[in-house]
Order: structure tokens, then C-alpha cells, then sequence
């Protein structure tokens, strides 16, 4: 390697600008650190430009749709047929995106945070650093820099994972990121996976009219939720025309002129559709980044780490989609400050994820937190209270009361340790159960708060009460 190539000190290098690399770069320069911040596509990562912010995007045109073509149930009269235009949905997508990726960019020059639009690859001992960490980078139409951190941070996200025996074609056969990028509706659409991301975009497209089914190799959708919530929100979008076809284990997917020929076990027929979604997962990137120059400990699952998120390497940190933790913005952002906090030597605390709440932004909404009635350790005798939306005016007004609030207490200890929800607009109502949750508090005191009167969160506040019998309007 060339002794003269272009080199560079700083106290902190982020490789990876998603919801966890630029989170962290702010902390850590806020607290007066020198931070350099290496990302190869976009600031904002999957979250921002192909995950969270774009699909809900499109779920709220989706639903401004819905709720448009059942105006009448509202006593407002709409004249005319109603209608998609579909390259407008997506232009306000992208206006969406590019306000929020504008305000990123802010954010970097507001605290000073140098940002390389580059690949970086660490590097391992060599004549720039006695310890692996070091990294290359290549910046297009610029010579090659390396750049040594006292600490470094790795946030290198993740990427959709595709089938063994089915790989996307970007075209047919589309996975998440494809899909966002769909100048035209198909008629029918195809998705594999009933996780989080392939009942959102089921739930989505149905609303635009598209004909959707949905293959899940599980007995039920939504594996992460109780099996009372899952068995209530396939009854909701079944209702509203969507197939769903659970132990379901898709075979092959063939494009045959023009279409997708999707062959299930078991079924002698292929099933025939426009386009095929495979939504079955995130994978860590975590190859060709340079860990094997390191000795830090890695599989396909991601970067091993302690609950501080160091590596192997103590000077070394990860957080993130590239770590075996759930793949959700706002844990990563956590992590980050967490990650942080403890390089710079402050007292932390590891991070409780039974404390994350998780969100599911379909037509209904499900909102959860903590543990649900089917995965309680065996060690908690633990007690569950419901309150209906049916019992709810707000909800009433709102969409007649569908869903439910689920609540989970421990009768030894009195600590609320779980909340479930579905319903509209309960993603909005999580946070109350999961800063409860936070502050170790009990049901009975998030049942005696006063709530607003009429909002939705009166619910939660119900379901808190009946936990002891105590319930008004139940």
C-alpha cells in the first residue's frame, strides 16, 4: 500500500448514515466529539428512503382513498368515480423523502459532522494503525483516503433477503425496495411473508384496488403478536377482499409471459399474478465491509456484541439492522445513543427491549409492547384485562369500534408487562404503555390518570382498570 496515500485522524467514524449512524454522529458531536461519517448511498438509510417514511407515504394515500370511497358512510356526497393516479402517489412519496433526507443533511452541517459519500471498508493492523479500525474509503472522482478513528461505529444496516429458491428479478419478482419504485398499480399482486412489511403492502395495495394474496409458510400471519391479535386482523383484511393463504409454502415463482406463475406444496394449479412480492426478512450487511480483517465475531444473523454494543474489539461498536436485534428505527437509534454514551465513558444502561414498543401501520393498525398472553416466561403468573373500542366514543365516531386494547399485569409483582392493540390509529396510542412500561409503573396508575375525553386512549385506560375489576364503561 502506498506510504503516501491521503490520510486522516478523527475521534469517532460512522460507517452508515441510516436512523442509527446519523442518531449516533449527532450525539456524539453534540458531547463534543470529532466525527467523521462514511455512508455509500443516501443519509436516512433503509428507513428514510426505502422502509418506514416511503411506505407510509403510500399507506396514507392508501387510506385517504379508503376513506374517500366510504365518504357516503359519513353523510358526505362525492360526485363522480373516484380514481388512483398512482405517479401522483408516488410523487408525494418522494416529496416526503426529500424533505426529511433535506433535513438530515441539515443536521450533519448544523454539528459539523464531516460526511463521506463513499464505501468504507475497515481495515485490520497495518502502518496507519496498530489495531484493526482503520478505514479505506474511496469517494467517486477522488483518491482514495484512510481515515483512523480513536473509536468506531458500525451501522451498516440491512438489505431484503430473498428465498432460496426464488430470487428477485427486480422486474416480476420484486422485493421491498423494488416495490416502492412501481410506476403502475398491477391487477394482481402476489406477496410472500405475512410479517410486518408483507401485510402493510397487502394492506396498502388492496385500498389502491389492486387484488392481493398473501402466502405465509406459518399457520398464522404476524408471528411477533399474539395469536388473538393476528386471528382479529386476518378477519378485518380478508373482509376487506384480501386472500390469504397461511401454511402456505411457495415452491417456485416462474415468469411466463409476462406474468408470475407461483407454485404452492401441495397445490396441483399455479396461481397466476402481475407481479410477486417477497417479503420474507432483512439480512445484515455485513459482507465486504472488512470483517474478516478484524476479530470481530460475525455470522448471517450479524455483528455480535455485548450489551454496550461492543465487538470483539473493544474500541469497535455495531448497532442496528447489522445486529442480531429487532429491526426497527427506533431501536437502532437507541442503540446508538446508547453506543455512544458508553465510548464517551458516561453511565448507561443496557437497553430492555421489552420495552420497545412495535407497530404494524395497516388498515388496522396493530400496536404492541412488552410480552402478550402467548409468550410469558412460565415463571409470571400473569393476568389479562381487554377493553373493546366498541365501548370507545371516539373510536365510535371514528370507524364504529372496531379492535381492542389488551393489558398484561403480573399479580406478584403489580407491574404492567405488556400492552397489545388493534384498531385505528393505535400507533399512536403505544407510547403511554411503553413509557408506563419504562417507568415501572402498574396498570391501576395508568387507570387512574385522568385521560381526555373522547379520545381513543381512554381504552388503554379502561383495559388498565378491568385489570382489577375496576372498569367504568365494561
Amino acid at each position: 500500500m502506498d506510504k503516501g496515500m491521503a490520510t486522516s485522524q478523527t475521534d469517532l467514524l460512522i460507517l452508515g448514515g441510516g436512523s442509527g449512524g446519523y442518531v449516533a454522529a449527532i450525539k456524539a458531536a453534540q458531547s463534543g466529539l470529532d466525527v467523521v461519517l462514511v455512508e455509500e448511498d443516501k443519509l436516512g438509510g433503509t428507513c428514510l428512503h426505502r422502509g418506514c417514511i416511503p411506505t407510509k407515504a403510500l399507506l396514507r394515500s392508501a387510506e385517504v382513498f379508503s376513506q374517500s370511497k366510504a365518504a357516503s358512510d359519513f353523510g358526505i356526497d362525492l360526485q363522480g368515480e373516484l380514481s388512483v393516479d398512482f405517479s401522483k402517489v408516488q410523487d408525494r412519496k418522494q416529496s416526503v423523502i426529500d424533505q426529511l433526507h433535506a433535513g438530515v443533511q441539515a443536521l450533519m452541517k448544523k454539528n459539523k459532522i464531516r460526511v463521506i459519500n463513499a464505501r468504507g471498508v475497515i481495515m485490520g493492523p497495518s502502518i496507519f494503525s496498530p489495531v484493526s479500525g482503520a478505514v479505506i474509503v474511496t469517494p467517486e472522482g477522488e483518491d482514495e483516503e484512510i481515515i483512523v478513528p480513536k473509536k468506531l461505529l458500525i451501522a451498516t444496516g440491512s438489505r431484503p433477503r430473498a428465498l432460496k429458491t426464488i430470487d428477485f428479478d427486480h422486474e416480476y419478482i420484486l422485493s421491498s425496495d423494488d416495490i416502492l419504485q412501481l410506476e403502475t398499480l398491477p391487477n394482481k399482486l402476489a406477496i410472500i411473508g405475512g410479517g410486518v412489511v408483507g401485510v402493510e403492502f397487502a394492506s396498502l395495495m388492496n385500498s389502491f384496488g389492486v387484488e392481493v394474496t398473501l402466502f405465509e409458510y406459518a399457520e398464522r400471519l404476524l408471528l411477533t403478536e399474539s395469536k388473538e391479535v393476528a386471528k382479529a386482523f386476518t378477519k378485518e383484511i380478508s373482509q376487506r377482499g384480501i386472500k390469504v393463504q397461511t401454511s402456505a409454502e411457495v415452491q417456485d415463482a416462474q415468469v411466463v409471459d409476462g406474468e408470475v406463475e407461483i407454485s404452492v406444496k401441495g397445490e396441483d394449479q399455479a396461481q397466476v399474478f402481475d407481479k410477486v412480492l417477497v417479503a420474507v426478512g432483512r439480512q445484515a450487511n455485513v459482507d465486504n465491509i472488512g470483517l474478516n480483517n478484524t476479530s470481530i465475531k460475525f455470522d448471517e444473523k450479524g455483528i455480535q456484541v455485548n450489551q454496550f454494543f461492543q465487538t470483539a474489539e473493544s474500541h469497535i461498536y455495531a448497532i442496528g439492522d447489522c445486529i442480531p436485534s429487532p429491526q426497527l428505527a427506533h431501536v437502532a437509534m437507541k442503540e446508538g445513543e446508547i453506543a455512544v454514551g458508553h465510548l464517551l465513558e458516561e453511565e448507561v444502561w443496557p437497553l430492555n427491549y421489552q420495552e420497545v414498543p412495535r407497530c404494524v401501520y395497516a388498515q388496522p393498525e396493530i400496536a404492541s409492547v412488552g410480552y402478550h398472553e402467548d409468550n410469558v416466561p412460565e415463571d409470571i403468573k400473569a393476568k389479562k384485562s381487554q377493553f373493546s373500542f366498541v365501548g370507545n366514543g371516539k373510536a365510535i365516531i371514528h370507524d364504529g369500534g372496531k379492535g381492542f386494547v389488551n393489558v398484561l399485569r403480573d399479580e406478584d409483582t403489580d407491574d404492567l408487562i405488556g400492552v397489545s392493540m388493534i384498531g385505528g390509529d393505535v400507533t399512536q396510542m403505544i407510547s403511554e404503555a411503553s413509557t408506563a412500561m419504562y417507568l415501572n409503573a402498574t396498570p391501576l396508575e395508568i387507570g387512574e390518570a385522568i385521560h381526555a375525553h373522547p379520545t381513543m386512549s381512554e381504552a388503554l385506560q379502561e383495559a388498565s382498570l378491568d385489570s382489577y375489576h375496576l372498569a367504568i364503561h365494561k
